[in-house]
């Protein structure tokens, strides 16, 4: 990372070999103008990040020993192991290990009629919201976003993207 007018910026340093490999992609002769420095900076800046995350796996990236939630169990108890994992949301798997779906606060927010955490606060201060008795009685397959994306735990940076691309979630389950 560089410093420009004392400000940081985000710098993907392009080798020579990225350099070389654009300019085999462009026919012919190259009398340097402009657009044809703009075409050759994009070309070496794609192999560039190419190279530079060919090596990335999820396995490599993934969070291990995120706890899980029961499809069958009741969103309060879920509430609660989401809020003591620190995560934003948790994978349901069925009783073989399957992942079935993802719970997170949004679709909490979402079951409970709130399209914001302020939203929610209203509700909860009006009398009688009844809002605890929806989540005693729900189970999580009820709330959950499903189907899960997931990926596999060599699947690679590209695959990675295009996985976080299909899904609407901040989470994206790795599986084996």
């Amino acid at each position: 990372m560089k410093q420009i007018l004392g400000e940081p910026e985000l710098e993907l340093e392009l080798s020579d070999d990225d350099v070389l490999e654009a300019l085999r992609e462009i026919p012919g002769y190259i009398d340097i103008f402009v657009d044809d420095f703009r075409t050759i900076y994009h070309l070496a800046h794609r192999h560039a990040v190419r190279r530079a995350t060919a090596h990335l796996r999820a396995g490599a990236m993934m969070r291990r020993g995120v706890p899980a939630l029961a499809a069958d169990s009741m969103l309060d108890t879920a509430a609660r192991a989401i809020a003591a994992s620190g995560y934003k949301g948790l994978p349901v798997v069925d009783a073989n290990g399957t992942v079935l779906g993802m719970l997170t606060e949004t679709d909490f927010l979402r079951r409970l009629g709130a399209g914001s955490v302020l939203e929610l606060l209203l509700e909860l201060m009006a009398e009688d919201s009844g809002l605890r008795h929806r989540c005693h009685e729900t189970p999580v397959s009820a709330a959950m976003s499903a189907p899960a994306t997931t990926v596999a735990e060599d699947a690679a940076f590209g695959e990675m993207l295009r996985a976080f691309d299909a899904c609407s979630g901040r989470s994206l389950p790795v599986v084996d």
